[in-house]
């Protein structure tokens, strides 16, 4: 599924982050920038050493915030790593520092001269967040960060598995659906 935003052609699809072309894929990092389980393993695993390497060098990264890497062994030139919030309750600014966590990918993105970047979703995992309520949250700030800027071309959010799949696209229309006329 896709839609073009101003000049850019955001899309979903179902597959495995490291295998994306884009410029950089987005790595749904934690704070110690230290690898883990789900997307960051598998990133640190098929990019090799040297992401780990420069990780280490950074130090660390806030919660909605993003920090760049090299690609390492990987197809995609660069990583882009990002802290998503961990779900307690949905009441402890959650929602703001999810959309911050896309937001500030996407801006590192443009900084970098980035024309494509590609996102797991983030925090829906070990983190806990209820994947609807993420599916709204990511695709509404990437609908509105191509709305504001132009310079990223393609942003492919790929999921994991079908169910979530359908769950971004359900609300992806939702969020076309709502749109003002004339302003896809």
């Amino acid at each position: 599924m896709e839609a073009i935003i101003n000049s850019t052609t955001i899309v979903l699809a179902c597959g495995n982050i490291t295998a994306e072309t884009t410029d950089a894929i987005v790595n749904a990092a934690n704070s110690r920038l230290a690898g883990g389980a789900g997307v960051d393993g598998a990133i640190h695993r098929a990019g090799g050493p040297s992401i780990m390497e420069e990780c280490r060098r950074i130090g660390g990264c806030p919660t909605g915030q993003a920090v760049i890497t090299t690609g390492g062994n990987l197809q995609a030139k660069y990583v882009i790593h990002t802290v998503g919030p961990v779900y307690r309750s949905g009441t402890g600014n959650e929602a703001k520092l999810l959309q911050s966590a896309y937001r500030e990918s996407l801006k590192l993105a443009l900084k970098n001269n980035l024309q494509s970047i590609s996102f797991p979703a983030i925090s829906t995992g070990i983190y806990g967040y209820p994947i609807s309520e993420a599916a709204h949250l990511a695709l509404k700030t990437c609908i509105e960060f191509s709305r504001e800027n132009t310079g990223i071309s393609l942003i492919r959010h790929i999921l994991f598995d079908r169910r979530t799949y359908e769950l971004f696209s359900g609300e992806f229309k939702s969020l076309l659906g709502s749109a003002t006329p004339g302003k896809k």
